[in-house]
């Protein structure tokens, strides 16, 4: 039986970080099945799922533990249950406005408060073309559940400042 696991990793970004990891993880028998990774500000950062069959996982573990003195730090933890996942539409989600201390913690309440939830988000600052001040963006894709309009959720990130410009779309 295989183990799914996911990693959250952090290191100074340099060449070879991810040429450790994922040789690690490939000389544990482990199977890498997706992956998001940035860097930020100096910092690589990135969470991982993996594969890996019951017989390896305490190799992989230490192994990917063993990353530890090429600075590497490898958080490891077991895949979530989502059986009674009742998200089951998915939107695309993009957002433009001034940018203010507070935006992001905003708008998250806001797509929580209208029923969805956060399966992924990007933020950035950005030059306006016009203006040159700072736009905040904010791309990514929210879950809802069949039963939620999508003009709800488009209204509680409206209402949060009469600058900020909402598109959504279905995800096929």
């Amino acid at each position: 039986m295989a183990n799914s696991l996911v990693l959250t990793i952090c290191a100074h970004d340099r060449p070879g970080v991810m040429k450790l990891i994922s040789k690690t993880i490939t000389e544990s028998d482990g199977n890498w099945l997706e992956s998001r990774m940035a860097r930020l500000g100096g910092q690589f950062a990135g969470i991982v799922r993996i594969e890996c069959s019951e017989d390896k996982l305490s190799q992989l573990t230490e192994n990917l533990q063993s990353l530890s003195s090429e600075g590497i730090s490898v958080e490891i933890h077991d895949q979530g249950d989502l059986s009674d996942y009742p998200y089951t539409r998915c939107l695309r989600l993009d957002i433009y406005g001034n940018d203010r201390p507070g935006i992001v913690s905003q708008l998250t309440q806001a797509v929580s408060s209208a029923g969805a939830n956060i399966e992924e988000l990007n933020t950035s600052i950005e030059s306006a073309a016009m203006a040159g001040h700072p736009i905040f963006h904010a791309s990514g894709t929210v879950c809802v559940p069949d039963s939620t309009d999508e003009q709800e959720l488009i209204s509680a990130v409206e209402a949060l400042s009469d600058d900020l410009n909402v598109e959504i779309g279905e995800i096929v």
